[in-house]
């Protein structure tokens, strides 16, 4: 496992290398909740999908993405807001 690094603000997108996957992560705030963008080697894997604690992120392997992504509320089981990222909330990467 790998903790994605995320900073407690509203929206931000970040580069990092998964796995040898080339991987660009949006995470943004809208009034419904923490929504994430994940794009790989050039190819959208998920767009607007809505972070819940503990639910896999990519749900469709035969987009070729190895591996995956998720929130774990690290003090509880509430879903993900900005206000809590890298402290409360993690985005970790599994295989």
């Amino acid at each position: 496992m790998i903790q994605i690094p995320l900073q407690a603000v509203p929206a931000q997108t970040l580069v990092i290398n998964l796995n040898n996957q080339n991987v660009q992560i949006a995470v943004y705030q809208k009034p419904e909740g923490l929504f994430v963008d994940i794009n790989s080697n050039g190819t959208d894997i998920v767009t607007a999908v809505l972070a819940l604690n503990g639910v896999p992120l990519v749900c469709r392997e035969y987009m070729g993405f190895q591996g995956n992504i998720m929130f774990v509320d690290t003090q509880g089981t509430s879903d993900p807001t900005y206000a809590g990222l890298n402290t409360r909330y993690e985005l970790i990467y599994y295989v």
